[in-house]
């Protein structure tokens, strides 16, 4: 019988994109948009331009691993924050890498800007996850089209979720999330203390405009 494969890990540099829409320098507002499973980061950037307003910048994070995907036909590039495989290396990962990103774009607006994290579908978990074990300072989390990933102990990190202003998000007509699945996500969250501010949509699977411009009022 051959000897068993013995799994090693090796850290290592390597190049990360993001995209920016707004001044850097002197922001007084911060908004890192994280993008969901099979998109890039310019595509999701289109979709919060009815938030851009002067003196708030726009941060597009793309995540680490890109693959083709095939859509009507064609093959297109989209990427993914992380997969079933290794996963907890894959978690490290991207945490590391959006609390590296914060603090260089920190570094490049000076002061103490608003921050906010608008994630959407897959990278709805990716931003929880790096509020609980990063712990950027945020202003308001809002998770449109997902939900707190159910393996994050609420117990444990629940507080500093509700301390980002944790907001949900959420289509009437969203064929990946019905209406019983996410009564039962408010559920699981009030069961354990957590009480988010919750918006409703007339729509599907993506970013509403009029309520992201509404939430863009509400943070002006």
């Amino acid at each position: 019988m051959p000897p068993i494969p013995v799994t090693h890990h090796l850290l290592v540099p390597r190049t990360a994109r993001y995209f920016t829409q707004g001044e850097i320098e002197g922001a007084a507002e911060v908004w890192f948009v994280l993008h969901g499973y099979g998109m890039l980061a310019a595509g999701l950037l289109r979709w919060f331009e009815p938030a851009l307003r002067p003196g708030r910048l726009l941060v597009a994070p793309e995540a680490l691993s890109r693959s083709y995907f095939e859509e009507k036909g064609a093959r297109r590039v989209g990427a993914s924050w992380m997969t079933k495989e290794d996963r907890d290396a894959e978690i490290e990962d991207y945490v590391r890498y959006l609390s590296t990103l914060e603090e260089q774009i920190r570094l490049g607006v000076g002061g103490t800007p608003r921050v906010e994290v608008h994630a959407f579908s897959q990278g709805t978990a990716t931003a929880c996850r790096w509020v609980a074990f990063g712990r950027p300072r945020v202003d308001r989390l809002v998770l449109w089209c997902g939900a707190v990933p159910p393996d994050l102990p609420l117990d444990r990190y629940g507080a500093a979720l509700m301390a980002a202003g944790l907001t949900l998000a959420t289509g009437s007509n969203d064929p990946f999330i019905p209406q019983e699945e996410v009564d039962r996500e408010q559920a699981r969250l009030a069961a354990a203390g957590l009480l988010p501010v919750v918006h409703r949509f007339a729509g599907g699977h993506r970013v509403d405009a009029a309520l992201l411009k509404d939430l863009s009022q509400e943070a002006a």
